[in-house]
């Protein structure tokens, strides 16, 4: 079944079309989910109202762009309310003492799972920031709209997730050296 019938028929409510849907998409939701969640059961409840999301909208997508994008963007909006919902108030910063670091999360002497759970052990709304900014292109204007916050404090959240994440980075090498001295 093409793409667009498939659409049409989970517009009409048919279950076996929203059946072949999840099965389509929920592997590429689930890990976009996992990467905003606290952990593993947060980011499955967060893909199943996702999905709910998607069901209950799905004749709202208007063919615009593709559908994948749309989908992802309503798994990463879902994700980014529950946060919103159980966080309290972020501290304010002043922006004149962000110091910008690089971190270098493509060194071939890192390994990927490595990189995945640093970045998965950050405070929430560093990884938030991190994530949206670095892993999925968004601006600071845009995540300061997406999870309530200044842009001063976006800003902020990335440079200290990547001074953590550099210092985590910088211990690694240095152990697996010392290891292999």
């Amino acid at each position: 079944m093409s793409l667009e019938q498939l659409i049409k028929n989970c517009v009409k409510q048919d279950a076996k079309a929203q059946s072949q849907l999840y099965k389509q998409y929920a592997s590429k939701l689930f890990s976009l989910c996992l990467k905003y969640s606290k952990n593993y059961a947060e980011a499955e409840d967060n893909l199943h109202d996702a999905f709910i999301t998607v069901f209950s909208k799905i004749d709202q997508y208007n063919n615009k762009g593709s559908f994948e994008g749309w989908l992802k963007r309503i798994a990463i909006n879902t994700s980014l309310q529950r946060y919103r919902e159980n966080v309290g108030v972020f501290d304010i910063v002043n922006e004149g003492n962000i110091e910008d670091v690089t971190v270098d999360i493509n060194d071939k002497d890192i390994h990927i799972d490595f990189l995945l759970k640093i970045i998965q052990e950050l405070p929430d709304r560093y990884r938030l920031v991190f994530n949206l900014y670095v892993l999925d292109g968004y601006s600071h204007v845009e995540i300061s709209e997406l999870i309530n916050i200044s842009i001063g404090t976006s800003k902020s959240n990335l440079a200290r997730a990547r001074m953590i994440l550099k210092e985590k980075i910088e211990d690694y090498k240095a152990n697996s050296n010392s290891r292999s001295l």
